[in-house]
């Protein structure tokens, strides 16, 4: 059997609007608003998902892996955007990769395969 891939994530924020301007600023993401307590934003990547405000943020669970073509770029935007690094760029096989946290705390991931 053929696990399906991962296509759609829903964060619980605090406020969508902050939500929206903090990822976009780091990752260029677009928004569709679905009334005031959800937005649903999409990757680029064939990935998508939403921020919803109708419960409280729970951060934890898994972390979120996203790829970006410029690593160091979307570092500084993370850092610019006023999130706390969790851990700094490093190497792994396949590529390189830093963490975040989001001010809802998720901690979220990008990275580059190299």
């Amino acid at each position: 059997m053929t696990t399906p891939p991962m296509e759609y994530v829903e964060f619980s924020v605090g406020d969508i609007a902050r939500a929206k301007k903090f990822y976009a600023a780091i990752f260029g993401w677009a928004f569709t608003d679905y009334g005031p307590d959800y937005t649903s934003f999409t990757t680029g990547a064939g990935m998508g998902g939403g921020f919803r405000s109708d419960q409280p943020p729970r951060p934890g669970g898994p972390l979120m892996v996203f790829h970006v073509d410029d690593l160091e770029a979307a570092s500084e935007r993370a850092k610019n955007a006023g999130a706390p690094i969790v851990k700094d760029i490093f190497a792994f096989p396949g590529g390189r990769r830093f963490e975040f946290r989001d001010p809802d705390g998720y901690d979220i991931a990008a990275w580059k395969q190299e």
